[in-house]
């Protein structure tokens, strides 16, 4: 609708309408109430997970993991925010995929068990994107800073 004029979203995401660069990397891990015990190991997986709406990169992301384990979850709960998926999982409600640089922001961290995953799991790239055509001098400039310092000027000879 033109409200924003750019995002930083996880991958992936539709290509045709967007322009995107790369911001950076985060490390997924799954969280679980303290003493926890392992997950992803031997045994039945929890029931109950806790993430965002669909079309979330994250969820889907959880759910391939526990298809790829031949299992579902029981019970899956939609939450709107990363402090509110961390307060339920605290209470026990269930499990979460998070990126693990959340985990600085939530007050709570040491109520948590956090679950390292398999390297080839455990990662996801967030990327700058914007409506194609609509760069912007603000879209431009954060653009720079991603890249690392302003672009050479185009030579006109």
């Amino acid at each position: 609708a033109g409200d924003l004029a750019a995002a930083l979203v996880a991958e992936p995401i539709a290509e045709a309408p967007f322009e995107k660069i790369f911001a950076f990397d985060e490390e997924l891990v799954i969280v679980a109430p303290a003493n926890h015990p392992p997950i992803g190991k031997k045994g039945s997986l929890p029931r109950t997970v806790l993430v965002f709406e669909h079309g979330c990169p994250h969820r889907k992301r959880l759910e391939d993991w526990y298809a790829r384990r031949q299992q579902m979850p029981e019970r899956t709960i939609e939450l709107a925010s990363y402090h509110a998926i961390l307060g339920c999982v605290v209470a026990g409600m269930g499990i979460s995929l998070i990126p693990k640089s959340v985990l600085t922001t939530f007050p709570e961290r040491k109520r948590l068990s956090v679950h390292s995953l398999a390297r080839t799991e455990n990662g996801a790239q967030t990327v700058l994107i914007w409506r194609k055509g609509a760069g912007s001098a603000n879209v431009r400039a954060m653009e720079e800073i991603l890249r690392g310092g302003p672009r050479p000027a185009a030579r006109i000879d």
